[in-house]
């Protein structure tokens, strides 16, 4: 029997559909997208969703950023709160501790953190991600060029330097350019870097270390790849001419005092120096020769030492040697090479007797000399030239001895006696060259014969 209209009972088909409903749990509304894609988080408010977080580690976050593009939405408004800017943004950076919550060190925490906004903001423009980091991270004042006082002790430019690392992580070049163009308008660094370049050495000393420590732990952050470093470095030097990227690399990357941190200009003039001094630059010479930087040319950085080797003043040829010796055998030759082409072979004949001394001083073995020095000779187009460079070779070895022996003999000596002790390693650096080419020229005689 068919029911009155008046009766009062709602058609069959209505009734299960509501009884489906409540069976399914689901508020009326809730069939809305943006709140289907926070599953279970839907059921709680705002707040308790952000009490929730608290107890998440940043990686846990992390991965709750990539559920939804909701609940990724919510994330980022979390991170902007005071109580996520607390949670997320710490900020001991003068007192690490060997671990943390977790067991994770700051600079770990860095490294998660860079990947959270690096998902929370995948959707969003180059433009709009950097401006949004920005705006999260501008309260942190150590992230600022100028704005620990106690930059030596902080950590915190080298925690953003993993932050931004992981952030702009396989990132394309034309996107990092414009992270680069963003911190360099962000930081005023084009008229900084203007100002030290162009002053006398040591007279901005302050903002030579500024600079050194920004570019050192922010933009060639330890740990990054090779090419991204081989970027970074590009960009800083390539917008200036080349005497200007000379001061600049020693700026970043020259030896500094172990007492204040300021860059030691006089050291390559002074005196001999020793390997730990000039490691940063050779590093930094091998970087922008190797296949990574493909903006450079070897002309580019052979121009590059050599302009180098006047700054501030022109060092001392043993220290062109060393740090020549420490670049690595491609440069080295080319350097040398460069200098055979271009008829300098009384230059040439010089270095060559500093990198037979380094090489006696520093242990290298001294076939290596000896096989550089016959790389070096097939260069020469003629056999005058090449017997020319060897004469100019024994006679820098016989002035550079008179030299020695003469300030011997004046009593030319100070606390370490270091005349009398660069004249017995001159001698036995001679002496052991000289050992080597006999043996190569007996070895290829008896070969002949």
């Amino acid at each position: 029997m068919t029911p009155s209209a008046g009766s009062g009972r709602a058609p069959l088909p209505r009734q299960r559909h509501r009884r489906s409903r409540r069976r399914s749990g689901r508020a009326p509304g809730s069939d809305s997208p943006a709140l289907a894609a926070l599953g279970d988080f839907q059921t709680l408010p705002l707040e308790i969703f952000q009490m929730v977080l608290n107890y998440l580690s940043v990686k846990d976050i992390s991965m709750l950023s990539m559920v939804s593009k909701t609940i990724s939405g919510r994330l980022i408004n979390y991170i902007s709160t005071s109580s996520g800017s607390r949670r997320l943004l710490l900020q001991d950076f003068h007192q690490e501790l060997p671990a943390r919550r977790g067991g994770a060190s700051i600079l770990e925490h860095y490294r998660a953190l860079g990947l959270l906004l690096k998902r929370c903001t995948l959707l969003l423009p180059t433009r709009d991600r950097l401006k949004y980091v920005h705006k999260v991270l501008s309260g942190v004042s150590c992230f600022k060029l100028n704005g620990c006082a106690s930059p030596l002790h902080c950590l915190g430019l080298q925690c953003y330097g993993v932050f931004l690392q992981i952030l702009t992580a396989g990132w394309d070049e034309l996107e990092c350019h414009r992270v680069f163009n963003f911190l360099w308008e962000l930081s005023n660094l084009a008229r900084k870097v203007q100002t030290v370049v162009s002053s006398k050495p040591g007279s901005a000393r302050r903002l030579e270390l500024r600079i050194r420590l920004f570019c050192r732990g922010v933009l060639l952050s330890p740990g990054s790849r090779r090419s991204d470093c081989a970027f970074w470095l590009t960009r800083i030097l390539k917008p200036w001419p080349m005497v200007n990227q000379a001061r600049l690399l020693y700026i970043i990357f020259g030896p500094v005092s172990s007492r204040d941190g300021h860059v030691v200009w006089q050291k390559m003039i002074e005196g001999p120096t020793d390997e730990t001094s000039l490691k940063g630059l050779a590093d930094a010479i091998k970087l922008l020769y190797g296949t990574e930087a493909r903006e450079w040319t070897a002309d580019d950085v052979i121009s590059l030492v050599d302009e180098l080797s006047v700054v501030p003043q022109e060092w001392l040829m043993e220290n062109n040697a060393r740090l020549l010796l420490l670049s690595g055998n491609s440069i080295c030759f080319t350097f040398m090479a460069s200098k055979a082409v271009n008829g300098r072979a009384v230059e040439l004949a010089r270095l060559m007797v500093f990198m037979v001394l380094v090489c006696e001083k520093d242990l290298y073995c001294m076939d290596w000399a000896v096989r550089m020095m016959q790389k070096v000779c097939k260069v020469f187009s003629s056999p005058w030239e090449r017997n020319n460079f060897l004469q100019c070779l024994e006679n820098s070895f016989a002035r550079m001895l008179m030299d020695m022996l003469q300030a011997v003999l004046a009593g030319d000596r100070d606390e370490e006696d270091s005349s009398f002790l660069n004249l017995f390693h001159l001698m036995n650096a001679q002496a052991s060259f000289h050992k080597e080419i006999l043996s190569v020229a007996m070895g290829s005689s008896s070969s002949s014969s």
